[in-house]
């Protein structure tokens, strides 16, 4: 738990970013009908900033090399032509976070193990005007209970030893790999109801000096066993990464695959050699999908895995880094990837197949520069 704690101290307070991302579904009170959300807290460079928030993308901070520095809370939804994000930046000053557990207040908003509560607002007007928020326009408020039932440490990668000697350029936790949401989202005027049962909810948090490229996420907590045809409470799967860079030197493409199939772990970790892990990674982006086609095996299992996600779903989530550049300008994100999972169990020289699992509602991002 001490991973999901805030991270930016010695050079990453002046060189370094910190985020706490979470991703759930509501169902709308009027209509019924399901809709994803995401919401985040995040800090840049805190030892650079002050009262004012001091926006990296702004013309005149990039003419005069002025870094970024703030707190930003950023919220929206993922919708067939209508996805949408939501910047609002705070100064260093309205920002507090705890070094030993998550415990984040960004002005009035907070976001602990067990309780998130925030909201976001900008006009069409400002939205234009200021292209330096990186948003679009509109509102959303939420107050939520959080329950983590599934987490997963991706090991030695962000250990102790590995955070202090700042030996990688991007780390990642996964604290609430399968997370329980349960309370209400006011998104545009629209009130959603957010249960445990159908939040098929999400909680993980990156830190580090500049973002991985190319850039792969994948998760789902929304599975139906093909075999039996009921709904897995505690199956989960998460995919990231894509290429690590290890004290400034690239490493070889590879992502991380976690499977949970009722809480029993499927772990295909390139880190954990004596585990003799193997894969084969394909993501593209088409006319109307993007696709993460994945097959990843070691001594005990296999798993391969085939999600889509329909592009007028999506949209390009907007990140700068610490020095101020926007490398990543087409990094797909959505909240409806779908697909299937085929888990194998190893015997003798083969794979015998355990079965296979459909996911829907899924939360997904690519992106390469």
């Amino acid at each position: 738990m001490s991973r999901n704690a805030y991270m930016l101290q010695g050079k990453l307070a002046t060189r370094g970013y910190d985020w706490w991302w979470h991703s759930l579904v509501g169902v709308s009170k009027s209509s019924g009908l399901q809709r994803p959300f995401f919401i985040e807290y995040f800090a840049i460079n805190p030892a650079l900033g002050g009262k004012e928030p001091i926006l990296g993308e702004l013309e005149e901070n990039k003419r005069q090399g002025i870094r970024p520095s703030y707190a930003m809370l950023m919220a929206g939804s993922w919708s067939q032509n209508e996805a949408v994000q939501i910047h609002n930046y705070y100064g260093i000053t309205d920002f507090t976070a705890s070094v030993d557990k998550m415990d984040v207040r960004i002005g009035d908003n907070f976001a602990t193990e067990t309780h998130i509560k925030g909201a976001v607002k900008l006009s069409q007007t400002q939205a234009t005007e200021h292209p330096e928020f990186m948003s679009d326009a509109g509102e959303m408020s939420w107050d939520l209970e959080v329950k983590k039932v599934l987490s997963y440490s991706v090991g030695c990668g962000a250990s102790e030893l590995a955070r202090s000697l700042n030996a990688f350029q991007m780390y990642w936790h996964i604290q609430g790999m399968k997370t329980l949401y349960n309370g209400t989202i006011i998104f545009n005027g629209e009130e959603f109801a957010v249960t445990p049962e159908t939040s098929y909810g999400y909680q993980d948090k990156n830190w580090g000096t500049d973002y991985t490229n190319p850039w792969v996420w994948l998760n789902c907590n929304n599975f139906t066993c093909r075999t039996t045809k009921k709904k897995l409470a505690l199956t989960s799967l998460d995919v990231g990464g894509a290429k690590a860079v290890f004290f400034g030197v690239p490493l070889q493409r590879s992502v991380l695959v976690v499977f949970y199939h009722e809480e029993r772990l499927y772990e295909f970790n390139f880190s954990k050699i004596w585990q003799s892990p193997r894969q084969k990674f394909r993501c593209e982006v088409t006319e109307k999908e993007v696709i993460w086609d994945i097959v990843a095996w070691n001594k005990q299992a296999k798993i391969e895995i085939y999600f889509t996600c329909a592009k007028d779903t999506m949209l390009f989530i907007n990140y700068e880094n610490p020095d101020g550049e926007k490398k990543h300008n087409q990094l797909w994100n959505g909240g409806y990837a779908a697909g299937t999972v085929k888990l194998y169990q190893r015997t003798g020289k083969d794979f015998e197949l355990i079965d296979i699992f459909d996911g829907e509602l899924g939360g997904c991002e690519y992106g390469v520069y």
